[in-house]
C-alpha cells in the first residue's frame, strides 16, 4: 500500500476509527468513465465531518455571527477507484486538537472492506464577523478528544 504522510501504521490508524456514515455513490458523482470524480470525496468528507461534530455534542449555529468553523486545509489520498452504486462507509476521527483548530482524519471503506480513500484536514474555529480564529472552549476540546 502507498505510504501516506499522516499515517504511521495503517492497522493502528484504522483501528482508531469508530464514527462513520454510509454513502451510496450517486450517478452525478461519477465521470464519463463511470468512476467517482476526484472532487466527490471532499463532499463525502464534509458530510461525515458535520455529522461527526454534531454527534460529539458540538452544536454550531451556522446563523450565529459570533462563532463558526471553517476548513483551513483538506487533502485526499486516492487508493482505489470507486464506482457508481458502490456502498461506502466514511469514517472520521479527531487526530489532534490545538488552541483554535483541530485536525480530522478520514477513511473511506468500500463494501468489501478495502480502504479506497484516506484524508486529513484542519478545521478552524472562527469569529465570522472578524474572520479571525478564536479559542476552542475547554468543553469543545474535551468532546473532540473523547
Amino acid at each position: 500500500m502507498k505510504t501516506i504522510s499522516y499515517i504511521d501504521d495503517m492497522d493502528t490508524w484504522r483501528s482508531e476509527f469508530s464514527f462513520n456514515i454510509p454513502v451510496k455513490v450517486r450517478f452525478s458523482e461519477t465521470d464519463m468513465y463511470g468512476h467517482v470524480n476526484n472532487v466527490s470525496p471532499f463532499i463525502y468528507f464534509e458530510e461525515a465531518r458535520i455529522d461527526y461534530i454534531r454527534s460529539l455534542g458540538i452544536l454550531l449555529d451556522m446563523n450565529n455571527n459570533e462563532q463558526g468553523i471553517i476548513v483551513a486545509d483538506l487533502q485526499c489520498d486516492y487508493l482505489q477507484q470507486i464506482y457508481f452504486t458502490d456502498m461506502l462507509r466514511v469514517y472520521v476521527k479527531t487526530a489532534a486538537v490545538g488552541n483554535t483548530s483541530f485536525d480530522l482524519h478520514y477513511m473511506v471503506v468500500k463494501g468489501d472492506g478495502e480502504i479506497a480513500l484516506t484524508g486529513r484536514g484542519r478545521v478552524v474555529y472562527i469569529n465570522p464577523e472578524q474572520g479571525r480564529p478564536i479559542p476552542l472552549t475547554e468543553e469543545m476540546k474535551k468532546l473532540l478528544l473523547k
